[in-house]
């Protein structure tokens, strides 16, 4: 049987910073973050947007009305939740109107979230052939104004479909996965932002990457040369690049100048975007998927998904015939160019802005379809526009 992801859209908040302006404001050379970090463009998400309404917004493109009857779980993966007990992918459920008899929940480890869910939907698919599971990967990615990170912060959501025959990429049984306990990057439940040993991240996603890799070469029998392309979980656009080049010794030329061309194509979405957490592999697939020409129906991709501290995944699938006609290049273009551009004192306010805390209340009138509309009682209350 086979099963993979039948669709998947983005969604980003329609306010954007300019990188080179952060450089500038923080005494750095622009060149350091747009040419270094590749980075030129960072999404900004207002106090009225969270991965609730990031992740229904980006689900809302791709669920029918056939699907809501067919869907039996709502995943999220995320590393930003909204609260300790209760799962975000509940209220999503609701919002979007998806039968009542299915399971709803959130995955947490890191950056990997979403992967862990794409596996079990996968798994469920498996067993239950005639019904539909949506994955989400929602993340708001903040390290603190003036903090190490901040170039590499950025905010959205990947919504996708796992189904029997899928209709964009048809995912294979050849996963390899690794687990070490390693403190590369955390967030202690008391702390706002993430702690984070810079170096130890890179070297321990760099070195994640070799070890799944080679271990399924080993297992597989597969090469470089026998993919269309590779895509990287991204948390800033030369992470993954770096890990490619590490392996890259392994093959011939002419593979080398395939997979470095087709990752520029992945990471063109993120370049404008910044971190996606648990959603950034999945934003650089769809990247890769819009904006490549040379891939057609059987190429196949290879799929690193990492999440600090530290569980590694290397997967592969290949594209369904006819898949360009089930993506949305034209819809999230337009999510990017229709972005208001925000001014650093402008972000350095919207960073700092809290929805009410305990006891408090406030009312919100935000034009997005999906979006915070009062907080009350200790209670987020959501609702849904027409924008």
């Amino acid at each position: 049987m086979k099963i993979g992801i039948d669709c998947l859209s983005f969604f980003i908040p329609d306010l954007f910073l300019d990188i080179a302006e952060l450089a500038v404001a923080r005494d750095t050379d622009p060149a350091k973050f747009k040419i270094g970090i590749g980075q030129d463009q960072m999404a900004v998400q207002p106090v009225t947007q969270d991965i609730v309404t990031l992740g229904a917004n980006a689900a809302k493109k791709i669920v029918t009305d056939a699907d809501r009857a067919l869907i039996d779980m709502v995943i999220v993966g995320t590393e930003s939740g909204t609260d300790f007990s209760k799962a975000s992918a509940v209220v999503i459920h609701q919002l979007l109107g998806i039968q009542p008899f299915a399971r709803s929940f959130e995955i947490k480890e890191a950056c990997y979230g979403g992967t862990a869910a794409v596996q079990l939907a996968k798994e469920y698919v498996a067993s239950h052939p005639d019904r539909k599971v949506l994955v989400i990967a929602s993340d708001i990615a903040r390290y603190g104004l003036n903090s190490g990170g901040e170039v590499t912060q950025g905010a959205g959501a990947v919504a996708m479909l796992i189904t029997k025959d899928p209709r964009v990429l048809v995912l294979a049984d050849d996963n390899t996965f690794l687990t070490e306990n390693v403190y590369d990057f955390w967030r202690p439940a008391y702390s706002e932002f993430p702690v984070v040993d810079g170096p130890l991240s890179n070297t321990t996603y760099i070195e994640s990457f070799q070890k799944v890799w080679r271990r399924h070469r080993e297992i597989s029998g597969l090469t470089l040369s026998d993919f269309d392309a590779l895509s990287f979980h991204i948390p800033y656009t030369k992470m993954g690049k770096k890990a490619l080049l590490s392996v890259l010794d392994e093959t011939d030329e002419a593979t080398q100048e395939r997979l470095l061309a087709r990752y520029e194509e992945s990471i063109r979405y993120s370049r404008r975007i910044g971190n996606l957490y648990t959603g950034s592999l999945y934003m650089g697939l769809i990247s890769l998927l819009e904006n490549s020409t040379a891939l057609t129906a059987g190429s196949k991709i290879g799929l690193f998904s990492y999440g600090s501290g530290a569980v590694s995944e290397f997967f592969t699938g290949y594209l369904a015939e006819g898949y360009q006609n089930h993506l949305f290049p034209t819809t999230h273009q337009e999510l990017l160019e229709n972005r208001r551009q925000v001014s650093i004192p402008e972000y350095e306010e919207l960073f700092v802005q809290k929805l009410p805390a305990h006891g408090e209340s406030a009312t919100y009138d935000d034009p997005m379809r999906f979006s915070i509309q009062k907080v009350e009682g200790d209670i987020r209350y959501y609702r849904e526009t027409e924008g």
